[in-house]
């Protein structure tokens, strides 16, 4: 299969592009410059691969959680290549890849994976050691997260550590990795093994934007 993967949803821009046993990389730490830089990173990938947009058999995109801006901006590349080119598109979630990544260091566990969300809370999803999701992406505080992991647990992501210091002495909690951003490589080995989707990639938002349009600032019209 050949594919084309794409992460926006943390500071990193990634992509990824699989040619059957070939897999070529990039990832920079964007900031808020996703859009600017997503398309250039595309068209440099495809090309060390020797691939057009055409020669794509898939297309998947990380939906969330993470950053809202970077998630819409990584959607609609995705959903904009994958109609020009024809080819369907899938999305997934990024914890879902952290979880995924956490199976391959360290074999097949259940999965608590956690990213920090602001606000005091942090964003994770349970996974059994198959990867199936056991309790679904949320927005929550490290104590409630915590409740949904025992001794056989692994737990990845850039919350790993207030997971830690939530749980009681001697669990036995494993960690994994504890990065906010999830592997492109990973991604890409999970796009592979992912069924084709019934509708284009949509957003995965578990709470509101934290910047809201001021009610003052608005035009009064006649």
């Amino acid at each position: 299969m050949r594919l084309l993967a794409i992460d926006t949803a943390s500071d990193a821009c990634s992509v990824g592009v699989v040619d059957g046993d070939r897999v070529f990389t990039l990832s920079e730490d964007a900031g808020r410059s996703h859009a600017e830089r997503l398309m250039g990173m595309i068209a440099a990938a495809m090309a060390e691969a020797g691939l057009a947009f055409a020669d794509l058999d898939r297309i998947a995109v990380t939906v969330g959680p993470g950053s809202f801006t970077g998630v819409r901006v990584g959607i609609a590349a995705a959903r904009g290549l994958a109609l020009v080119a024809g080819t369907p598109a899938i999305g997934l979630t990024t914890l879902a890849v952290h979880a995924a990544e956490a199976r391959q260091a360290l074999g097949p566990r259940p999965v608590l994976a956690v990213v920090a969300a602001g606000r005091g809370e942090l964003y994770g999803a349970l996974y059994d050691a198959e990867g199936r999701e056991l309790e679904p992406p949320r927005a929550a505080s490290a104590q409630a997260l915590a409740s949904f992991a025992d001794g056989g647990t692994v737990v990845a992501g850039s919350g790993a550590d207030l997971i830690i210091a939530a749980l009681p002495m001697d669990t036995g909690v494993t960690v994994a990795h504890r990065r906010l951003s999830p592997s492109v490589g990973t991604l890409c080995m999970l796009a592979l093994q992912t069924p084709a989707a019934d509708g284009p990639p949509r957003p995965l938002y578990l709470r509101p934007p934290d910047a809201k349009p001021q009610a003052a600032a608005g035009v009064e019209r006649a």
